[in-house]
């Protein structure tokens, strides 16, 4: 599983398919990380410095 949290990881690394972890806007303070598979990449700008968002396929999304 590859984490894309903060920028850490790189946007090119990041595939439509890939078991992912995102951490949801209300799972922030426990730093809960929802498994899934990506669905759809929602970030366009070459510059993410609050990480990569992206949709699971069952449609959670990270914020």
């Amino acid at each position: 599983m590859c984490i894309f949290q903060n920028g850490q990881e790189r946007f090119q690394h990041l595939k439509i398919g890939l078991d992912v972890g995102i951490l949801l806007k209300q799972d922030q303070k426990n730093g809960k990380i929802t498994r899934g598979i990506a669905k759809r990449i929602l970030t366009n700008s070459s510059s993410y410095p609050h990480g990569i968002k992206v949709q699971l396929e069952d449609d959670y999304v990270e914020e």
